[in-house]
């Protein structure tokens, strides 16, 4: 995606970007901020706030603390977010400098918002939980604060994204998916989603084997602690899968020409970000130290991981690229 030039009386947008709606819409998300970035200093500091007795956190104190101020750090990014998407000079800003962060929060907003108040709705009506299994790890007040603010900071950031979007390419997603030209879909744009999609299978046949009960690639800590939340989030998981090889399919190859082209184009935003923003996060932690060889994580799993964060952004790339020529 690139930077569109913008019409020549600019000055017009300014008093929609600075219409009540959004800037409450920017007071909640930084609000909605604030739970987690004060837990987080918190325990940085060394409180234990919310952290039961025998928890894991209370090990490996300094990794923690890193992994804190990584999360610290991608949580203040919503607050520029949120800044960006209702400043007069937010409209200056390079596409990429603002499409990455977008990327990474959508990816990483998204599957919470969905998958949280699943795993709430399963858990009333008899489930098990998290906290239900294992050895303790956090208080459950504490992951209601934290996923309730997710959920806002989504919703809001999401929704001022797509105003500003609107303002500034529209013209991207306009008509129907048989108007994209050729140009546009070609086979770089192809030979990306086809990759991605294809990439995408092995996540795609794992996380389908873990939601209906196999123990497949799993550390046996992992096994014995699997609740209603493990399955509900390996159920996200495959759909996001899904809506990620879909959306960008239904682009690359103009299946569908009645479709607006909007429609594809949100869903392989969404699914392409949460496989490739989701993956990425769970490589990482895949690739720390466990306690003991019962968390160890497996070679199979990490492929797994891995193979979804290559797959979001291969197909993520492939819809940054249509964007972009279509932009030109």
């Amino acid at each position: 995606m690139t930077p569109t030039s913008l019409p020549a009386g600019t000055d017009t947008l300014l008093p929609v970007r600075r219409s009540p709606l959004r800037s409450a819409l920017r007071a909640v998300a930084i609000a909605a901020c604030l739970p987690y970035l004060g837990l987080k200093i918190a325990w940085i500091a060394g409180s234990r706030i919310g952290i039961p007795e025998g928890s894991i956190l209370l090990e490996h104190r300094t990794l923690i603390a890193v992994v804190n101020s990584v999360t610290v750090l991608m949580d203040a990014a919503v607050v520029v977010l949120a800044l960006l998407l209702t400043q007069p000079w937010g409209l200056r800003v390079r596409a990429w400098l603002l499409g990455v962060p977008m990327w990474g929060a959508t990816g990483l907003l998204t599957p919470i918002m969905i998958g949280f108040p699943v795993q709430l709705a399963a858990s009333a009506a008899g489930g098990t939980t998290t906290q239900d299994a294992g050895e303790p790890f956090l208080d459950g007040w504490v992951f209601n604060v934290v996923y309730g603010g997710f959920i806002l900071q989504g919703l809001c950031l999401g929704t001022l994204f797509l105003l500003y979007a609107r303002d500034r390419w529209s013209h991207l997603w306009q008509g129907r998916v048989w108007d994209l030209p050729s140009a546009v879909t070609g086979r770089p744009v192809r030979a990306l989603a086809v990759t991605g999609a294809l990439l995408a299978l092995l996540p795609a046949v794992m996380h389908v084997m873990w939601a209906a009960g196999s123990t497949v690639a799993l550390p046996a800590a992992r096994v014995a602690q699997r609740t209603s939340d493990f399955y509900v989030l390996e159920g996200v998981r495959v759909l996001f899968v899904a809506v990620a090889v879909a959306g960008t399919l239904l682009l690359a190859f103009r299946a569908a020409p009645a479709l607006p082209v909007k429609l594809p184009l949100g869903a392989a935003w969404i699914g392409a970000s949460g496989l490739g923003a989701w993956g990425a996060w769970l490589t990482t932690t895949a690739a720390m130290p466990q306690p003991d060889d019962a968390e160890q994580t497996t070679a199979l799993l990490t492929l797994t991981y891995a193979g979804e964060m290559i797959s979001g952004l291969l197909l993520s790339a492939a819809v940054a690229l249509l964007l972009r020529r279509r932009g030109a």
